[in-house]
């Protein structure tokens, strides 16, 4: 398994996501709720800063990997499905906007697997809608955690639009994801079909 600064940036972010959950399992006397949720909004961000250094870095250093390539996608989506379960249980976000998100996530994990066996990862590879999706989601789960009005600004409201907005590009970018897999699929299927017959047929 290689190891290098990318790599290690991206444990980082894994190992930090039972830090931030941890925080709202303090009791109040060591941690006022108001301070739970600046500590686990601070934990989370410096997270999802992880996300994009280790990319640039891996990039910069030359420091791509198989590895990393598997693991990056993992920790992303680790560390997002926490904090929305987390928000859920908190009463700060709906359940079926965390459930369209996390089930998006896995869908599209599973379509990019399927893709990559048959050789044409690039077929599907990130959109711009994909990125703005993610944008909306991080500043969402980041404005939840910290639920707390800055400068007179309701940052609960903010995260609240920025939830359904990034649960609507989930959708968009799902079926964008889906529309250009979709001849690979049929072809697949079609595919399996000829096997099946041929094989009926070899054993009469």
């Amino acid at each position: 398994m290689p190891f290098n600064i990318p790599i290690a940036l991206t444990w980082l972010r894994i190992i930090l996501i039972p830090v931030f959950v941890a925080v709202y399992y303090l009791p109040d006397s060591w941690l006022m709720p108001v301070a739970k949720n600046w500590t686990a909004m601070s934990i989370f961000a410096v997270a999802a800063i992880t996300d994009w250094l280790d990319g640039f870095l891996a990039r910069r250093l030359g420091e791509t990997s198989a590895f990393g390539a598997f693991l990056d996608p993992v920790a992303d989506k680790l560390m997002v499905a926490a904090a929305l379960i987390l928000l859920v249980q908190l009463g700060r976000a709906e359940a079926y906007l965390a459930i369209i998100i996390i089930g998006r996530e896995i869908a599209i994990s599973a379509l990019r697997e399927w893709m990559a066996q048959l050789g044409k990862t690039k077929n599907i590879a990130v959109a711009f809608v994909g990125k703005v999706k993610t944008a909306a989601q991080m500043t969402a789960i980041i404005a939840l955690l910290l639920f707390e009005p800055v400068l007179g600004l309701p940052i609960a409201l903010l995260g609240t639009v920025a939830l359904w907005v990034a649960a609507i590009l989930t959708l968009w970018s799902m079926f964008h994801y889906l529309r250009l897999a979709a001849p690979h699929l049929r072809g697949d299927v079609v595919t399996e079909i000829r096997t099946t017959v041929a094989g009926k047929r070899d054993e009469k």
